[in-house]
């Protein structure tokens, strides 16, 4: 009776080789992990946001009269899930993709300098070679300006190679970059990696994270208005009915309270422009171990923070070099009622 019941290990086997050979995305674990997680983040949202839809009559009948007001709402719905995706689905910006763009910009400026050269001068050709693994160590060619010199640049005069060479991805590492070990790849002005999102964020999708942060924290805040309005004005009609959306409510209300925390925690990091990583770990990144806490060293002021982090990064492998000694000597002396009135910690 008991091997009649319960399926066999080959079948169960074969079932899961199925579903794998239908979604051949499912076969990895990492990614049907996440693929899991993203389904149970939309079902959530359809589960709080179907039970106002389906008990609360109040709101039915102000829908038919004030259609416009159930039209925004359900348009921050699906704003909302369609910016979780579009986060998710975006890349952080990873080190080995800006090595291979630098090597193909370096390509084309030797082709065309080798292009206005007279036919009797083309003697030669130059060959990029780009390397497709992990390894990034043969990913700019034989192009005299290598990835390593334009990376040791922007590092103070004397700074060893071997200090900043990722051991995992054998690539010499721009500042702000880490690897990070659950995507296994070195991320420019890496932040966290988010499990949620099944991705990192850095340089590619800091803005985008910081947007899909507010309109989950605005959506969870009207949700919550529309609960509160329901149990105000149908209390003890129906009891289960209430029991389920209190419950529904308080989880509403401590997803609201870290949601609120977060958008202030990543508001403030991109006001001094920040990472996760840089404030959190401040004492283990040997570039910054000198520096005093109280100074930001790629902070350029709060407008033009909030300027380049919204609207003027035109790639997402653009690095930020290490300011200079000066630079950093100017950035540690304190504020004055002159630099407030100046503001000079705005610009």
């Amino acid at each position: 009776m008991i091997g009649c019941c319960v399926p066999s290990r080959d079948t169960s086997d074969r079932f899961s080789d199925r579903c794998f050979n239908v979604f051949p995305c499912l076969s990895d674990p990492v990614r049907r992990s996440t693929f899991c997680l993203r389904l149970a983040l939309v079902m959530l949202h359809l589960i709080f946001v179907g039970f106002i839809f389906i008990f609360n009559e109040e709101f039915r009948e102000e829908s038919k009269d004030q259609p416009w007001y159930t039209s925004i709402y359900l348009l921050l719905v699906f704003v909302t899930l369609v910016q979780y995706f579009f986060t998710s689905g975006s890349s952080p910006g990873y080190v080995l993709d800006a090595m291979r763009e630098f090597a193909r910009t370096e390509a084309s400026l030797r082709a065309s300098e080798i292009s206005k050269q007279p036919a009797s001068s083309k003697n030669g050709s130059v060959v990029v070679t780009i390397d497709r693994n992990q390894s990034g160590e043969h990913l700019v060619g034989n192009n005299p300006m290598n990835w390593t010199k334009l990376v040791m640049d922007m590092y103070p005069p004397g700074t060893s190679v071997r200090t900043y060479t990722c051991s995992y991805c054998n690539v010499v590492q721009p500042p702000r970059a880490k690897h990070c070990h659950d995507c296994d790849r070195c991320v420019l002005q890496f932040d966290h990696h988010c499990v949620w999102l099944g991705t990192c964020i850095g340089q590619g999708n800091h803005c985008r994270f910081w947007w899909y942060i507010l309109e989950e924290t605005a959506l969870c805040i009207w949700t919550g208005i529309l609960y509160i309005k329901y149990l105000q004005a149908s209390f003890s009609k129906a009891w289960l009915v209430d029991v389920i959306m209190i419950i529904l409510l308080s989880i509403l209300l401590i997803a609201l309270i870290f949601l609120l925390l977060l958008l202030l925690f990543h508001s403030y990091l991109v006001v001094t422009n920040q990472t996760t990583y840089e404030l959190v770990r401040r004492r283990r990144i040997p570039y910054m171990r000198t520096i005093p806490e109280r100074v930001y060293p790629f902070s350029k002021g709060a407008c033009r923070n909030l300027y380049n982090f919204c609207f003027a990064r035109t790639s997402i492998y653009a690095m930020e070099p290490l300011p200079s000694a000066l630079e950093l000597e100017q950035k540690s002396v304190p504020y004055s009622c002159f630099d407030v009135i100046s503001c000079r910690c705005c610009c």
